[in-house]
């Protein structure tokens, strides 16, 4: 049931930031919780917006957001009414930042969701980055309740992993 009202919470979101953004939207996707499918009634939406151009600097980027989430107050307000305490926990990336890489996508490769992507932009991306990973004999460790990335198990010292 949660699962569901978050999915209907960002199908409205997509069609509001589409026209929001209009042509300068190129990816839009979910990732944490709500991405792996797992929310709970308190789970931040934790979303990567992909937009050319940005404004420099996350002030900026965030005020120019601000506008976005105000049209979204009613339906933010309705999954409170349903007992969901959420909020929008937006990063912003231009393409050119996103081809500069971040640990942030390691974990976006099997546990995100892509809502919108102009022309497969980011599954590209995050299909390459797979293919590296793969290359490399990276893998996800459990440890101490947590999973963390063990990037070449077979590291040697004055190695340089290039992502």
């Amino acid at each position: 049931m949660i699962s569901s009202n978050f999915a209907t919470f960002l199908d409205r979101f997509t069609q509001e930031a589409v026209r929001f953004y209009g042509n300068r939207l190129v990816t839009i996707a979910v990732f944490g919780s709500v991405g792996r499918g797992t929310p709970r009634p308190d789970s931040d939406i934790d979303m990567l917006l992909v937009v050319s151009p940005l404004p420099n600097g996350r002030m900026k980027r965030v005020g120019e957001f601000a506008a976005l989430e105000e049209r979204l107050e009613g339906d933010i307000g309705a999954l409170k009414a349903l007992g969901i305490d959420t909020y929008l926990a937006p990063v912003f990336k231009t393409p050119e930042e996103v081809s500069l890489g971040s640990p942030l996508f390691l974990d976006m490769i099997d546990g995100s969701r892509i809502l919108y992507d102009k022309n497969g932009f980011f599954r590209g991306y995050l299909d390459e980055l797979r293919l590296k990973l793969e290359g490399l004999g990276a893998r996800k460790v459990m440890y101490r309740g947590a999973w963390y990335w063990d990037l070449k198990p077979d590291f040697r010292r004055g190695e340089v992993i290039d992502l």
